[in-house]
């Protein structure tokens, strides 16, 4: 089958330009990012290349397919789906209240340390909002919290499995961009954790100095046989964060074999605690195969889609007019930067990485930055993307466990704050790029 459109006559403007209006119409019908890529890359392939590009589109997919370090998704998701499940975190959060009870706006201080921990074990988001909205946040409001500082802390510290190791978003960026994941573990971890003490100051800050916003501290009287109980909870999810990311950082395993590491601890986690059965395997394999059938079958589509787009001379295209705002690589990053932000009010992380890493790497690479610097400035923007407005996924996923008198828009404008924080968090890591490439 021959070529229907002259591609080099229609010029690589123009064909940018349907090409993205192609992909909005089909998006507004509702369906699924997925396939539109798939779609538009076949379209564009056929009128420009003949059915002989298919072959192109079949072979970037497969080597796309075919990464080994890709058999860490699968476990690292199924972690999460074990630990949303089990009883782990609820043991957490009681543990935490040695340290919470102390001080004013303790429990939200509690909360955030307790996703510090979660990430620490899952590297995803969703279970984590979901487990905090049905444990912190009743809490909170329960002691008399502002409703908004609550939602806020819940919805951002629930996120935090986005930036903190082993987050998916950095193997996913780590796969795209054809950088080393456990330099990229290692680059994120302080960041992460940066984040995740701008959370604690703003909440500490609030609770002193704002009136009402956080109850005073309860002091309560805690037997030592309680204490040992309640330090128990700490034990088996410190070991599977130790396990997984010392053997990593200390060279003993890869990423991939590290995954299943967890996978084990959280399984004997379950087993110890009683809570290992055939439901919970079972369930936990079936949103297991939900999640990646969704991250693989977008990745088919921004993978065929990308690739078409680079045999259309796309990514020079691109790649010039970045280049072409200005000299300095700071302007161009924060270019980038504005791009993903906007994209991230819209679509799926995963499209995001898939669709735009394969195009602004090389741009980074050429401009002389280090691209597993630009990997922590990408997940840190994704960071925003889950909390931003429209679509917002954390907003959501707090929505279908928040008590009814709680809206989307009671939600979204809670979020505010925490969104300015990391922007805040995204500055500074521009500015010092040494907080990441120590």
């Amino acid at each position: 089958m021959h070529a229907l459109v002259d591609m080099a006559a229609l010029g690589i403007g123009p064909a940018t330009l349907i090409m993205f209006g192609v992909m909005v119409a089909l998006l507004l019908t509702g369906m699924p990012l997925a396939f539109v890529t798939l779609l538009v890359a076949l379209i564009f392939a056929v009128l420009g290349y003949g059915g002989m590009a298919v072959t192109i589109i079949t072979s970037r997919i497969y080597t796309f397919v075919n990464s080994f370090i890709f058999v860490s998704v699968p476990m690292f998701v199924l972690m999460a789906a074990m630990l949303d499940r089990s009883g782990v975190a609820r043991d957490l959060f009681d543990a935490l209240r040695l340290l919470g009870g102390r001080i004013r706006g303790g429990v939200a201080v509690q909360t955030i340390f307790v996703s510090i921990i979660l990430a620490a074990m899952s590297g995803i988001i969703g279970g984590e909002i979901v487990l905090l909205g049905l444990i912190a946040l009743p809490q909170m409001l329960r002691q008399g919290y502002d409703r908004k500082l609550a939602i806020g802390v819940v919805c951002a510290g629930g996120s935090l499995g986005a930036m903190i190791p082993p987050s998916i978003v950095l193997i996913m960026y780590g796969l795209t961009a054809n950088v080393s994941i456990g330099d990229l573990f290692t680059a994120a971890f302080v960041p992460g954790f940066m984040l995740a003490m701008f959370y604690v100051a703003y909440v500490l800050v609030c609770s002193y100095l704002v009136p009402g916003m956080a109850p005073a501290p309860v002091a309560e009287r805690t037997s030592t046989a309680e204490k040992l109980r309640l330090a128990k909870g700490l034990i088996l999810p410190i070991m599977v964060v130790v396990f997984v990311l010392g053997s990593i950082y200390a060279g003993i395993a890869s990423v991939t074999e590290a995954s299943a590491v967890g996978v084990a601890g959280v399984a004997l986690s379950a087993l110890i605690r009683g809570e290992f059965s055939w439901p919970f395997v079972r369930d936990s394999a079936i949103q297991t195969l939900a999640t990646c059938g969704m991250i693989v079958w977008i990745g088919i589509g921004a993978t065929a889609l990308v690739g078409i787009y680079n045999l259309m001379g796309g990514i020079h295209f691109v790649g010039g007019l970045l280049t072409g705002l200005s000299e300095s690589p700071t302007v161009i990053v924060l270019v980038m930067m504005a791009i993903l932000f906007v994209l991230g009010a819209f679509l799926d992380w995963v499209g995001i990485a898939l669709l735009t890493m394969p195009i602004f790497v090389p741009i980074v690479k050429q401009l002389g930055l280090d691209p597993v610097w630009f990997g922590v400035l990408f997940c840190m923007n994704m960071q925003v993307s889950f909390l931003s407005p429209p679509f917002g996924p954390a907003a959501f996923y707090l929505k279908s466990v928040a008590p009814a008198d709680i809206s989307l828009g009671d939600i979204f404008g809670s979020l505010l704050p925490f969104i300015a924080l990391q922007i805040l968090a995204l500055a500074v890591m521009i500015l010092f790029p040494g907080i990441a490439m120590y």
